[in-house]
């Protein structure tokens, strides 16, 4: 999406960014409860093989950019 890149480039991120309009990867990836208009707060990291290598899903919204790059960090070695 046109908003999803504009941020990325603002952002100067070097990974994608997902967007969901119809809800399928939430599907998959079980994070839409029934009946929901939206997702649990969940965080995959996913390498550049396309391994899953961790999952939170006890997002701290204030500490949470911090706490990704620590474990990317450690993920990384």
């Amino acid at each position: 999406m046109a908003a999803q890149a504009e941020f990325a480039k603002q952002q100067e991120l070097n990974f994608r960014l997902l967007s969901d309009p119809d809800g399928s990867a939430a599907a998959k990836y079980d994070v839409l409860p029934a009946k929901a208009r939206f997702t649990k707060r969940v965080t995959f990291v996913i390498d550049d093989k396309g391994v899953l290598r961790h999952v939170d899903e006890a997002v701290k919204v204030k500490t949470h950019g911090e706490d990704v790059v620590a474990l990317v960090k450690k993920l990384r070695g």
